[in-house]
Order: structure tokens, then C-alpha cells, then sequence
């Protein structure tokens, strides 16, 4: 089992280009470097500049490669993709002129991944993490998610030669075990494979270890994090959005939350997993001042327990 650890500008609080209390994103790798990682996420769309020299020389700089850039948008309405399709055409340009990283023997596809996204329903945001209370789309609304998210997937793989992954994620509209059942069955391997997030699987009611074994044939890449069980328990019982709930701490260092990461390595010795895992934490950006110290603590624990 060869598994490198990579981050990911969300441990700072990058989750929203437009929050005007984001660090810098070169303070973003700098410390990412410092805190022992080679190789980190672009974050979203719009916040690491589409400079690629300026970038390169950061990242070379810092020590570092890029793992995988990302779209985190609304997948589901028609007059969104060709907003969609333009991020693929941005970042893929973006990711393939930087810094990389050599491809793991045994890892299925090389990096940098597309990471890619639902994001942006109210209707589904303040029910994150209740299966039961959730309003599905219709079959009609999921059929053209699913059309654009084998646009999105074609376009990076046949005009940039770079690898799809489906992450389904906390208030979006692939999130719960049905949604991602049901993207398997509509999803080819060939077009995209899984980027599957241990703490969005707790979050929203799944297991980590019984999930990333079932999809053991899909998974490219994985998202590792870790939930604070007494902040989650009480956001379970409020009318809260996802990163409100992220806000007040429900995401905590790795090693000090409810996943068990002991039980998830030796699945991943069982299953041969090669390549990478990168590290989340999501937070406010304005306690982006403890980045650091948090970030250093998950490296910490996942090396002492054999990561």
C-alpha cells in the first residue's frame, strides 16, 4: 500500500471565493509546506488565481504539487452548464501546467483528479446530513444532472487527459446512500470515477469503512476527515446550513472526532488502495489562525497510527 497525504485550502476556510475574510492563498501554501504536506488541492474556482506562472512559482516555491482542482457548483439546472463547462476549460488548463506529482504504482489514474461537485439548493443545504427529511430531485431533474456531469467528465478527460471523480457531499444533491446508489447505476467507470469523503459519509448517515469497501471498484481518490460527535449531535437537531454547521467546529483535527481511521487503514491494506488521501478540515476563514496547528495535528495522527 503506497498512500500519499495531500491538503486541501478548505482546512483555512476556502470553501466560498467571494468570503472576504479568506487568508491569501500563498499564506495557504506556505503553511501547507510547513506543515509537512507535498501536494494540495487548487480549492475553488476563483480563488488561486488562473495565473499559471505566478502559481507554478508559488508552488515551486513551497515545495509543492497540485492533486486535483474542483468544481463545486449547482450540476442540476440547464442554464448553469455552460458556466460549468467554461471551469473545466479554466481549471483543466490551469492543473496541467503545474508542478505534478509521479503517478503510485498500483494508483488507478494519474493527478491531478477534476473533483466534481454538486453545491448550491437551499432546498437541500439546511437538510444536510437527513436522509429522511431531504426532497430527492425528480427523475427528469436528475437525468440532466447526470447528462451534465458526463459533459463536464468527457470534456476534462478527451481535451485534457485529466481523470473525473463524483464526490458526493454534505447538502448537495448527491449526498445520501440512495443518491450515490443510484449514480453508480447511472454512471459509467469509464466517464468518472468516486471521490469518496469519510466525513461526508458520517455526516449524512453512512459508514466510512462499509462505504469505501462497497465501492472499492469506483474509488479513485479519497477525502479524509474527522466530525466532533457533541457538535454534530447538536446540529442534527437545528435548522442549520452545511457550513454553518462547519462554522461552530463540527469538524475537528483527525484522530480526535468519532471516525474510526484505525478500522479505515486496514481496510485500505485490504483493498490495496495506491495513491492519495488528502486531509479536510472545513472551517470558518476567520479561525483560519489555528490552520496550521489543526492541519499539523491530522498529519501527526494518521503518521503514529501507520498512514
Amino acid at each position: 500500500m503506497s498512500i500519499k497525504i495531500s491538503g486541501a485550502p478548505c482546512c483555512w476556510g476556502v470553501d466560498n471565493p467571494k468570503n472576504p475574510y479568506l487568508p491569501p492563498w500563498e499564506r495557504v501554501l506556505n503553511e501547507a509546506a510547513e506543515a509537512g504536506f507535498k501536494g494540495i488541492e487548487l480549492g475553488p474556482y476563483g480563488y488561486i488565481p488562473m495565473d499559471i506562472e505566478r502559481v507554478k512559482a508559488e508552488l515551486s516555491k513551497n515545495e509543492l504539487t497540485i492533486i486535483a482542482g474542483t468544481i463545486f457548483d449547482d450540476l442540476v439546472s440547464e442554464s448553469n452548464l455552460e458556466n460549468l463547462l467554461h471551469q473545466v476549460d479554466d481549471i483543466c488548463s490551469l492543473i496541467t501546467k503545474l508542478p505534478s506529482t509521479p503517478q503510485e504504482k498500483g494508483q488507478k489514474f494519474p493527478t491531478p483528479y477534476l473533483t466534481i461537485m454538486d453545491w448550491g439548493h437551499d432546498g437541500r443545504d439546511y437538510y444536510a446530513g437527513h436522509p429522511d427529511k431531504a426532497v430527492r430531485l425528480s427523475e427528469e431533474n436528475w437525468n440532466q444532472m447526470m447528462k451534465h456531469i458526463r459533459l463536464i467528465s468527457e470534456r476534462a478527460w478527451k481535451k485534457y487527459g485529466v481523470r473525473p471523480v463524483i464526490h458526493p457531499h454534505a447538502g448537495g444533491y448527491i449526498e445520501f446512500e440512495d443518491e450515490i446508489n443510484k449514480l453508480i447505476g447511472d454512471l459509467p467507470y469509464e466517464t468518472a470515477g468516486l471521490c469518496l469523503d469519510t466525513g461526508h459519509l458520517y455526516y449524512s448517515k453512512m459508514d466510512p469503512v462499509e462505504w469505501l469497501r462497497k465501492c472499492v471498484d469506483r474509488l479513485d481518490y479519497i477525502h479524509f476527515k474527522d466530525i466532533d460527535l457533541t457538535i454534530y449531535n447538536q446540529v442534527m437537531g437545528e435548522r442549520i446550513r452545511f457550513f454553518d454547521a462547519c462554522s461552530i467546529g463540527v469538524m475537528c483535527p483527525i484522530g480526535q472526532g468519532v471516525i474510526d481511521y484505525d478500522s479505515i487503514h486496514q481496510l485500505l491494506m485490504e483493498i490495496n488502495y495506491h495513491g492519495y488521501i488528502t486531509i479536510e478540515q472545513e472551517r470558518d476563514p476567520r479561525n483560519a489562525g489555528t490552520s496550521l496547528h489543526d492541519v499539523k495535528q491530522s498529519i501527526d495522527y494518521l503518521i503514529s497510527v501507520g498512514y
